[in-house]
């Protein structure tokens, strides 16, 4: 349901999901999966099995999985990058969506997930007794929180009693995505590919996109560093006007990669800055990155914001970009740099 200003939602699920096109979007989104084998001699299967290290936890999978249940609403990750490794008939409830997505097609295909009664899109986990009523082999989960207890959540050690591994994603285990950078997208890629036997293609994904970001990065080198708020479109996390400014995370990494700044990221040193509108108009903003997250009308958020403080440069020339999944942990940090390095260095492009 479309909200025009969602109520606080938990910082940190919201920044883990809070993620050329040419590569990781040619992998269709439906296409059938790597890695289902029949069983060798002895009854093993190919590849199997697989033993990880995962938030001080080791898991072994003695075959792929086959009824995924895929936590965090407020996060993309998990879901778009089964999808990029053309696993989606593996997931028997998803409850991440963004309801949009800079790679053509995925939104539809996310929608088109079994979600078996689980909100889509919220920033709540899945309760313990709906969980494991679900009877899943794998869950993955963007932070531990998602196996917290106390919050009414089933545990690892609940899942491990009824045969089901569990996957927190990379920089999740301290529920702090301050840290995270685009190598921790290429990391949940990586032990992905493990999981299901689809490690080839995981790595040409994670090629792909290493080639087309150090392409742009490589443009862009030399150049001064504009200035960027990168900002969620109609989202309350704090007490003051501005609580929801992206302050340190996975976009300065994909900033610094598309020759920009973040404006705030001094201004703390958690994910998200809580600011007065009076600090914020003292900034000097050369452009404006507006996240989408569950907002039918990002554009005109972006539109409203620049008229609101027109001393900024960036409303001087109406330099302004809305992202949704590209910005955050997943397959698609690609095209968040290079559509970026555009709008900050038009010059350093060739025109199409």
């Amino acid at each position: 349901m479309p909200r025009t200003r969602p109520a606080t939602t938990r910082p940190a699920a919201l920044a883990l999901a809070l993620a050329g096109v040419i590569g990781l979007t040619t992998v269709a989104c439906g296409a059938p999966a790597e890695g289902a084998h029949a069983p060798a001699a002895g009854g093993a299967r190919a590849g199997y099995p697989v033993t990880l290290e995962n938030c001080g936890r080791t898991t072994t999978y003695r075959e792929a999985p086959h009824r995924v249940v895929v936590m965090n609403g407020a996060s993309v990750a998990e879901v778009s990058s089964l999808l990029a490794l053309g696993l989606g008939d593996r997931v028997v409830a998803n409850a991440q969506s963004y309801g949009r997505s800079e790679v053509e097609g995925r939104a539809e295909a996310i929608a088109a997930l079994p979600a078996r009664g689980i909100q889509q899109g919220g920033a709540a986990d899945i309760p313990r007794e709906t969980m494991l009523g679900l009877r899943p082999d794998t869950v993955l989960s963007t932070t531990s929180y998602g196996f917290a207890a106390d919050n009414g959540f089933a545990t690892r050690d609940d899942l491990a009693s009824i045969g089901a591994n569990t996957y927190i994603s990379p920089a999740g285990c301290d529920d702090n995505p301050s840290r995270m950078r685009i190598e921790d997208s290429y990391r949940l890629l990586t032990d992905l590919g493990r999981i299901f036997h689809a490690g080839d293609r995981a790595q040409r994904l994670i090629a792909a996109s290493r080639k087309k970001i150090d392409a742009v990065a490589a443009r862009v080198k030399v150049r001064e560093r504009p200035r960027v708020m990168v900002v969620f479109s109609n989202m309350s996390m704090g007490s003051n006007d501005f609580s929801a400014i992206a302050a340190n995370g996975i976009w300065n990494d994909i900033l610094r990669r598309a020759g920009g700044s973040n404006a705030f990221s001094s201004a703390t040193r958690n994910t998200f800055a809580d600011l007065s509108k009076e600090k914020v108009a003292t900034e000097s903003i050369d452009a404006l990155v507006v996240i989408s997250y569950q907002d039918r009308d990002p554009d005109g958020y972006a539109r409203k914001l620049l008229k609101q403080f027109p001393q900024w440069p960036a409303a001087r020339k109406h330099r302004y970009l809305v992202l949704s999944d590209s910005m955050y942990l997943g397959p698609s940090n690609d095209i968040a740099v290079e559509r970026i390095a555009r709008m900050l260095h038009p010059d350093a492009f060739p025109a199409r």
